[in-house]
């Protein structure tokens, strides 16, 4: 039976389509970095996700352009912990905010104008600088 991971209330990802690599970190740990395997790459392929809508794909496009490869695959790694298993549910934890956060469209700008007070103060300082700087200009003594 197939394990999801929830995201969102609408959104979940099959934990098989997560795939986990192992490399030996350069964090903490001393000699067992150099014997254990700890850091963690987690790897999902967003490109042929058939979970993902094509809106909450392409969010995900541009909020991890620099993680992701031209294929389409999401890598995240982690390093921070001295054990695998922590790394691994480091990175775990960052693929669902990343997800999450794709998966919420960002609320439209909406255009506003200036006041007609802040268009009125932003007249006067100018002026109060106009007649600063001609003050700083020399004084022609007429005969």
């Amino acid at each position: 039976m197939t394990q999801f991971l929830k995201i969102t209330e609408e959104l979940s990802v099959p934990k098989e389509d997560l795939h986990f690599k192992f490399k030996r970190s350069s964090g903490p740990g001393g000699q067992n970095v150099n014997k254990v395997s700890t850091a963690v790459q987690l790897r999902f392929d967003v490109q042929h996700s058939r979970w993902l809508s094509t809106a909450v794909k392409q969010r995900l496009r541009q909020l991890a352009s620099g993680k992701m490869t031209r294929e389409g695959i999401l890598l995240i790694e982690a390093q921070r912990h001295r054990t695998q298993e922590r790394n691994r549910e480091e990175a775990v934890r960052r693929f669902v905010a990343l997800l999450r956060q794709a998966a919420h469209p960002p609320k439209r700008r909406l255009r506003t104008f200036p006041t007609a007070t802040a268009k009125q103060k932003r007249l006067e300082a100018k002026k109060r600088r106009s007649t600063l700087k001609k003050m700083r200009s020399r004084v022609r003594l007429e005969d």
